[in-house]
Parts: C-alpha cells; sequence; structure tokens
C-alpha cells in the first residue's frame, strides 16, 4: 500500500553521467533505514534535465533496486500528453507499482484540459496514477472537483498534492472517497495533512534523514500526532533549509557530507552558496544525522 514516508529520489551524477552505483547504494540505503516508498523522477530527482533514454533508465535501475521491497512510484510527468503516456508504458513495463503525473506546466491547460490529459493516460496504460498537483511549478491548478472527476477514472488512485493547503483534505475525502489515497507534497505541511487524513508524503527530506522521516510518519499512521510533533519540531529547519537554494542542490549536498553522492546538479541549477551550507549543516545537526 502506498503511505507513509515516501522518498521523492535525487538522480546522482558523475562525470555528467547518471552514477548508477551511487543511486543503486543509495536506495539500498533508503529501504533499510524504512524508508516506505520511492519516486524515482520526480522534480527532485531533476526530470527536467534528464534525457529520454535517461529518465526511463533511472525507472528501470529503481525498480530493480527496490526488488518488490517498497512500492515505486515512477514520475511520469510531462506537458505532452504523448510523452506522459510513454513513461507510463515504461513504468509499468519494467514492474513500478505506480505513475506519478505531473499537471502539465507551460501549457496552462483549462479544468477540462487537464482532465482530458489524465484521461488520456488512464485509458492508454493500465497502471495505478498518483495525480501531481503542484500550481507553484505548473501554473495551472486542480480544483477540487476536477480532482473528484479524476478519482473516478479506473486507474487514478491518489493524489500528491504541493499546494501547502491541508484544507483540501476534508474537500478531496469527500469528492473522491476515503480510499481515495492524499499525499503531501510538502514536508513542512506533511504533520497537518496527516492529521486531516491524508496517508502520507512524497518526501524532499527523507532523502538526508531516511530513517527518521519514517518514524515520524509511523507515528501519524498511528495517529500518535503529539509524539509526532516532537519529531516535526527535530525536521523543521531541515524541512525548510533545504529549499534555501534551488532544490535539489541543498539536498545533494548533505548528501555529499555524508559520502552518499557528488554535488552535482544540471543547469540551470547550480552548487548552493556558502550560507546555505552553513544552515544546511546546522539543519543536519539539529535532525541528529551522522556526517
Amino acid at each position: 500500500m502506498i503511505k507513509g514516508s515516501i522518498t521523492a529520489l535525487v538522480t546522482p551524477f558523475k562525470d555528467g553521467t547518471i552514477d548508477e552505483a551511487a543511486f543503486g547504494d543509495f536506495i539500498e540505503w533508503q529501504i533499510e533505514s524504512g524508508t516506505h516508498g520511492l519516486v524515482p523522477c520526480g522534480t527532485t530527482g531533476e526530470s527536467a534535465t534528464l534525457s529520454d533514454t535517461e529518465h526511463r533508465r533511472v525507472i528501470e535501475l529503481c525498480v530493480e533496486a527496490a526488488n518488490g521491497r517498497v512500492p515505486v512510484i515512477a514520475g511520469a510527468g510531462s506537458n505532452e500528453t504523448t510523452v506522459s503516456i510513454a513513461y507510463a508504458t515504461k513504468a509499468k513495463e519494467v514492474g513500478a507499482d505506480a505513475a506519478l503525473v505531473v499537471t502539465p506546466y507551460y501549457n496552462k491547460p483549462n479544468q477540462e484540459g487537464i482532465y482530458q490529459h489524465f484521461k488520456a493516460i488512464s485509458e492508454a496504460v493500465d497502471i495505478p496514477i498518483v495525480v501531481y498537483n503542484i500550481p507553484g511549478r505548473s501554473i495551472v491548478d486542480i480544483t477540487n472537483d476536477t480532482m473528484g472527476r479524476l478519482s473516478k477514472l479506473p486507474t487514478v488512485i491518489g493524489c500528491k498534492d504541493a499546494t501547502g493547503d491541508i484544507t483540501r483534505v476534508a474537500g478531496l475525502i469527500e469528492r473522491c472517497g476515503e480510499d481515495f489515497i492524499q499525499l503531501s507534497g510538502d514536508d513542512p505541511s506533511s504533520l497537518g495533512h496527516a492529521a486531516h487524513g491524508g496517508r502520507g508524503c512524497i518526501s524532499v527530506g527523507s532523502n538526508v534523514a531516511p530513517a527518521l522521516y519514517a518514524q515520524f510518519h509511523d507515528l501519524m499512521i498511528a495517529k500518535d500526532f503529539v509524539a509526532a510533533q516532537v519529531i516535526n519540531q527535530k525536521l523543521h529547519r531541515l524541512h525548510q533549509d533545504l529549499f534555501l537554494d534551488p532544490s535539489p542542490a541543498p539536498t545533494k549536498y548533505a548528501l555529499s557530507l555524508m559520502g552518499k553522492m557528488d554535488t552535482h546538479v544540471r543547469l540551470p541549477m547550480t552548487l548552493c552558496q556558502d550560507s546555505t551550507k552553513e544552515a544546511v549543516k546546522a539543519a543536519i545537526s539539529r535532525a541528529g544525522v551522522t556526517v
């Protein structure tokens, strides 16, 4: 079942190409640390800078490394519907458990266009779809009513909500039903999102502190929000400071301190400023992460 701490995986690079060995080791560490699920080729994985061949390869590598131990929700988003269909097809072929499909960006479709985009993917590929609503990046927002329509498509099983508006959870339960899997796409709001009825978070911070994020989400799954709030306080700066510079540069810097991978990000992303590095070091220390 898709729930809990689901890591939006960074994609390690070395000498301009994907560092496949580091990626495999990183996934193994995530699973051993208790992470509940994995998302390759999301925003944090720098999917916008991956070639078509690289995108497909990263999905394949993740499924192989996970080996059925945790769900893999493969990033399959594009503003071109046929490309999303192709990536969702690849995810299905290699054995991913679901596809994460972002709202079409740049084109600025209306609500009917959004619905038809997801409907076309649903009809073309028999793979569970998690709808990714992130108006901060895509410009367009999926209204609760449109999400209600999408939830009636046979393969749409849930959504990742990166609006930061936790009041949407109740409205979506009303329109989509209790079985519709609502995931937060925003670490700082994940505690409130869960308290309102969410099932987990596709998390950036869990790249850096997977065991603590897994514990945090286990407590929320158990409805122990008091204990979860204590852990949230330890994670508070990590939630925030991994975004002081454009993501995933701060996350990769943190992971480089831990010996997990190189700091390299692809343009137009750039390496962290010195001030961000100091803040990230402090956030890691606050969370009790060993470097």
